[in-house]
């Protein structure tokens, strides 16, 4: 069995050198190297943080694990400068199918639309992603990355947290401003601030497994219930990069792990579903569904996020792709806490923000898990009246619960500006910015996501030509589409996705949600709706 493993030495550090009472002190330190970690500690270091980022291994690549990233991840991949090779390594793809025994109940397109730089997903293996940002990493002088250092002891205090670290030459201990907690759903920092989980664990066992094979399936996500390779329970097919596909395999909650998971166990039912048994394992895990989370993300200067803060079922990919989210939007937040711009009061909206996400993630995961693995008869029933009107209605079609997909989270936030104007259509204030295809003064084809990372690191106002000019409040970056200055909207699909008018304006954050719209935009509401966004109202 083969798995893509990279591994990296042990160096010490000048800061093991020094005693405890004159120990190191950094603004931020972000304990675990996973996705989550290594995003935020890339986006801190892009907006000038100096990051200290601690693993306790040595190495990635233990398994697939994540596979799935969404959209939304990869533009958030793009900011960071690593998405063109995630997206150049990955398997693109939009359609999922769903099947009940041997037959197609329907299929479904997450982006039918033109117009996106980046596909609905991609598939790619966990340690891939890991891999290109650690590269990433490597490239950036603020963040220095220390393997083989465990932190066993935390100390919070009102300026900060103090942590003891252990290594291969023993511990040592520094000093942060904040402590960044991505270490996982087995999170060893939760423990030390004495929080707990609180959700919900799924009896139901599934099995993964990873198998490298050549096939001529076509990229696309297939979910069955009851097939007729595994009935009575569900399964799941994923094309990865290098020949390897994702296969899941639901089994009964009094299986036994240690027996379901040997190779020669395994391969009999990969093989009565594929219908050969031409291909090697890269991967065998078994798993149960947990959907919790803390009740507090925030414990004073110690902040979780990714599994550390959360879980879900890896059904509908919103794992990893809610820990990338959490990065997202706490980066630009403790950026400006550090540098005094905004009143650390704004680090709350991290909490309210992502604690409801993390709600609405649990919720979905619930309700698939409740129709993949009824856990009364009752719930039986229903599942199978679901999928009998499935085969010939589509509000059926509609009901069908095989994972919902991964979207991005859509904020009801004090941090958002209300709308004072009537829209038809656009994203409001809460939401996500949506991408379209525009056009330089020279004609050059590009996207609004890439004209929003060629802006900087701060408040962007999107506004649309045509219309009265506003000042803009200092410090905030301008898009302006349309007029002699501006990109051209060559396909009116940036008016269509905006409900824009001329003289319309869109306040984007940084990390691409929208603060405020607006018809007519002034100054002084522009500048209030600033303040609100950045925590001073």
């Amino acid at each position: 069995m083969t798995q893509g493993k990279t591994r990296f030495g042990y160096q010490r550090h000048p800061d093991q050198d020094r005693v405890a009472a004159n120990a190191a002190e950094y603004p931020v330190v972000v304990v675990g190297a996973g996705p989550v970690g290594l995003s935020l500690a890339i986006d801190l270091a892009q907006r000038g943080q100096p990051v200290v980022l601690l693993d306790d291994a040595d190495r990635i690549g233990e398994g697939s694990r994540a596979i799935c990233f969404a959209k939304r991840s990869l533009e958030y991949w793009d900011r960071l400068g690593v998405g063109d090779r995630m997206v150049e390594k990955g398997v693109m793809w939009s359609v999922g199918k769903i099947f009940h025994g041997a037959s197609q109940l329907y299929q479904f397109n997450l982006l039918p639309e033109d117009g996106h730089k980046r596909p609905a997903f991609i598939n790619l293996q966990q340690f891939y992603a890991e891999a290109y940002l650690v590269d990433r990493v490597r490239e950036l002088s603020a963040i220095d990355l220390r393997w083989r250092n465990k932190v066993v002891a935390l100390e919070s205090r009102n300026d900060g947290v103090a942590l003891t670290i252990e290594t291969p030459e023993g511990a040592y201990r520094i000093r942060a401003s904040f402590v960044i907690a991505c270490d996982g759903a087995r999170s060893s920092l939760r423990k030390m601030v004495g929080a707990e989980f609180s959700g919900q664990v799924f009896e139901d066992q599934f099995l993964i497994a990873d198998v490298k094979m050549t096939a001529a399936f076509p990229t696309e996500r297939w979910f069955w219930f009851d097939p007729p390779f595994h009935a009575g329970r569900s399964a799941l097919l994923h094309k990865q990069p290098d020949d390897v596909w994702r296969i899941d395999l639901q089994l009964h909650p009094d299986a036994d792990p240690m027996h379901e998971r040997k190779p020669e166990n395994v391969r009999p039912r990969i093989a009565r579903m594929l219908g050969h048994d031409k291909f090697d394992f890269e991967w065998i895990s078994l798993y149960k569904f947990q959907c919790r989370r803390m009740d507090k993300f925030i414990h004073g200067r110690v902040i979780f996020a990714g599994d550390a803060a959360h879980q879900v079922s890896p059904f509908g990919a919103r794992g990893a792709n809610s820990g990338l989210e959490d990065a997202e939007n706490l980066s630009w937040k403790l950026d400006r806490v550090l540098r005094g711009t905004s009143p650390e009061s704004l680090l709350e909206s991290y909490h309210i923000e992502r604690s409801a996400a993390a709600d609405e993630n649990i919720r979905e995961s619930t309700r698939s898990t409740d129709f993949m693995a009824p856990n009364s008869r009752q719930e039986a029933r229903l599942r199978q009246a679901v999928l009998a009107l499935a085969k010939e209605t589509e509000f059926g079609k509609r009901m069908v619960n095989g994972g919902r997909l991964s979207v991005p989270s859509v904020y009801d936030t004090p941090l958002s500006t209300p709308d004072g104007d009537a829209w038809c259509g656009g994203p409001r204030p809460g939401a996500s910015m949506p991408d379209a295809p525009i056009a330089g003064r020279s004609g050059n084809p590009q996207f609004l996501t890439e004209a929003f990372i060629g802006a900087g690191t701060g408040f962007t106002l999107l506004e649309f030509g045509n219309g009265a000019a506003v000042d803009v409040p200092d410090g905030v970056n301008t898009i302006r589409i349309g007029g002699d200055d501006g990109f051209a909207d060559a396909t009116g699909l940036v008016g269509k996705r905006y409900d824009a008018e001329p003289g319309t304006a869109y306040l984007l954050r940084p990390d691409g949600y929208i603060a405020a719209r607006f018809r007519r935009p002034t100054q002084p509401l522009l500048e209030a709706a600033l303040a609100r966004a950045t925590g001073f109202n």
